[in-house]
């Protein structure tokens, strides 16, 4: 299902919706990252964390539905002198290329529970052996706040999503509670997330 019209309507203004900084989850995970690894960066809109994970020197692709989005994801890239390969594409009917990338970076991305289901089998099999999955979204605990997120709870995310969506990855960490988010205009204030952190075996 894709929402790509009105992705493209929320981001073609001048200003980043998410702002321009990496999610602190991901940043977080910097110990973890080593030069020349390759990286998704999965419904990265503006390119926030693609943009991050290359300055790291990770070789980069970023998948959005939203061109707009994109867009300013490779402007971004060019001002912060550092490469960023771009894909349009639907996360749910996306050809995932098989076993790419070392980490898959998995950050506020919200779909229909079917669509969910094929994107995370996607992006499971996406992982390189021994790759890492890095998730934050948004669970049921965040209806009502003004932090952002989705207002459709079929949306919203839990650790037993995390661990059934990405079944056959190993859970690292899986942790669910409240930070206090910073990122643009969209995602300001405390929010209730779960986090977690997967590898694929081998």
């Amino acid at each position: 299902m894709s929402d790509a019209t009105a992705w493209d309507a929320r981001y073609g203004g001048g200003d980043f919706q998410f702002g321009e900084a990496p999610n602190r989850y991901l940043e977080s995970l910097t110990p973890r990252l080593r030069p020349g690894m390759r990286a998704l960066a999965v419904g990265d809109g503006e390119g926030r964390n693609g943009v991050w994970l290359a300055r790291q020197g990770l070789a980069v692709t970023a998948v959005d539905w939203s061109a707009a989005g994109l867009a300013k994801a490779r402007a971004l890239a060019a001002r912060e002198g550092v490469a960023l390969r771009t894909v349009v594409a639907d996360l749910a009917a996306w050809d995932w290329p098989a076993a790419a990338f070392d980490l898959v970076a998995w950050v506020f991305v919200h779909l229909p529970p079917a669509d969910r289901a094929v994107a995370a089998r996607g992006a499971a099999a996406s992982l390189a052996p021994g790759g890492l999955l890095a998730l934050e979204c948004f669970t049921p605990a965040q209806e009502g706040r003004r932090s952002g997120g989705p207002r459709d709870r079929a949306l919203l995310w839990s650790g037993a999503i995390v661990r059934e969506a990405f079944a056959g990855l190993e859970v690292l960490e899986c942790l669910e509670g409240t930070v206090r988010l910073d990122e643009g205009p969209r995602h300001q204030g405390e929010a209730e997330v779960v986090r977690a952190l997967l590898r694929r075996p081998g």
